[in-house]
């Protein structure tokens, strides 16, 4: 029996029953040194199923699984009450760091703002024993600015370099997964080298942050609130791992849904929580209102590289875009007209059916775009699999509705603006195109050895 996603012809870990999955998870439970019961024992272990994981090609070993399915309530917990005993050296700084995407689930989900989501989410979290509650917009920041040069980049050597162009978006860990496990040299040197906000939060908290509060980086332990769960899976990844430390750049990532399941554990509402402002990595500094990027249900990469790439390589201002849809409304191009010539064309899309189209075209070298912002979720990130889902694990529309509206009326912040990336480019990261930058910013992808055809699949 194979999930919706599947690319295999036999799915070894689709089964009537999950009884390897719970004996791994009691294997590792007998072992982590927490066994006594607390007022959190009744959270359930994390459950990916196959139709919720969208790198769902039979790609994960058995270690893998196991660690992910680590990843869930009872990590924070156990964290939680460690830090609750008298030995201080088993002490951890608990840091929360919260995507955008996920801010509008709680405001729709309550009926409130999203800045009253901001600051009772960061209450709920700080009365649990969390001691720093963080936004990752700026990582997106760093993100989209990478992104933005690299474009460039590979545009004006486009002629010299087979692969420079097209370049794929590399916000997206199960598009990734996918990339490296079946589609391999095809595409993965297409992909953009820039890390995600997620991985590029793990470097500003374990870097930057760290260093402020004169911490070693295995001092705290990291969480991630994300719409998805294949955050998870790009948390393991052994690129975003300090030996020097021990230590992964993210510890654990919770779907905002797996924060809805402890608040209803503890009896309680997000309307109840008083509100507490986010905190900022600049010492006593606390952020504002929530800010957003171009995009109507992700970060916008695309928005904002084609404008950007537009004046850099053109000296065209674009003020505003306009999307053609092509085959659905999760398959989108924009261009750019210079002097009666199609300069620029980027497209956007999202969901498996519409990248696998995307991909055939490339094999058979009838790949017009320029840059693709590719997203596993139709519908975007806004639509994770980790929020927004009834209960038999559709997609509840008119919850994505709401959220779709709460996240459009978020004020836009380009990322060129913020004064304290530019400030960190120069004192933390030694200068926008230095050593210390592409190592903390950048990453590589790569093939992985695959046994079955990654373009053998039936949608």
């Amino acid at each position: 029996m194979k999930c919706e996603n599947c690319t295999k012809k036999e799915c070894s870990k689709k089964q009537k029953n999950d009884d390897s999955q719970s004996a791994s998870v009691d294997a590792l439970s007998s072992n982590d040194g927490f066994e006594e019961k607390n007022e959190f024992y009744a959270l359930a272990n994390a459950k990916i199923l196959l139709s919720d994981c969208l790198a769902c090609d039979n790609c994960m070993t058995s270690e893998e699984g196991a660690r992910v399915f680590q990843q869930n309530q009872k990590e924070l917990f156990r964290i939680l009450n460690l830090n609750k005993k008298c030995d201080t050296s088993k002490h951890k700084v608990l840091a929360v760091s919260i995507c955008p995407q996920s801010l509008p689930y709680f405001a729709a989900k309550f009926n409130l703002s999203v800045n009253d989501a901001a600051r009772r989410l960061c209450g709920f979290l700080k009365s649990l024993g969390v001691h720093y509650v963080f936004d990752t917009t700026i990582a997106a920041d760093f993100s989209i600015l990478e992104s933005q040069r690299e474009f460039v980049q590979r545009y004006q050597r486009r002629n010299q370099e087979e692969h420079a162009l097209p370049m794929f978006a590399s916000a997206c860990p199960g598009w990734i997964r996918y990339a490296e496990r079946v589609l391999t040299n095809l595409v993965t040197s297409h992909i953009c080298t820039a890390k995600s906000p997620q991985q590029i939060m793990g470097s500003l908290v374990k870097g930057y942050f760290a260093r402020q509060q004169n911490l070693s980086p295995d001092k705290i332990f990291h969480v991630i609130v994300a719409p998805c769960y294949d955050k998870k899976l790009e948390a393991l990844r052994e690129d975003f791992y300090t030996a020097l430390y021990n230590s992964q750049e993210v510890d654990c990532v919770l779907t905002s849904g797996e924060i809805v399941q402890i608040m209803e554990q503890k009896n309680v509402s997000m309307k109840d929580m008083a509100e507490v402002a986010v905190d900022s990595l600049f010492g006593e500094i606390k952020e504002g209102d929530v800010v957003r990027h171009d995009g109507k249900r992700s970060d916008g990469y695309l928005e904002h590289i084609f404008k950007h790439a537009a004046k850099e390589l053109f000296g065209m201002d674009v003020k505003e875009i306009t999307y053609k849809a092509l085959k659905n409304k999760d398959f989108q191009e924009v261009t750019l007209e210079k002097d009666g010539e199609t300069v620029l064309r980027f497209a956007a899309a999202y969901g498996f059916r519409n990248i696998q189209n995307l991909v055939l075209k490339l094999k058979k070298g009838k790949f017009l775009y320029h840059f693709v912002e590719v997203l596993a979720c139709p519908g975007g990130c806004l639509n994770g699999k980790g929020q927004a889902q009834t209960e038999d694990g559709k997609p509840d529309k008119a919850l994505l509705n709401q959220m779709e509206e709460v996240y459009a009326a978020i004020p836009v912040r380009l990322p060129e603006t913020n004064v304290h990336v530019q400030k960190m480019y120069q004192d933390w990261l030694e200068g926008i195109d230095s050593r210390k930058a592409q190592e903390t910013l950048h990453t590589k992808y790569s093939a992985v050895n695959q046994t079955a055809s990654g373009l053998d699949i039936k949608w």
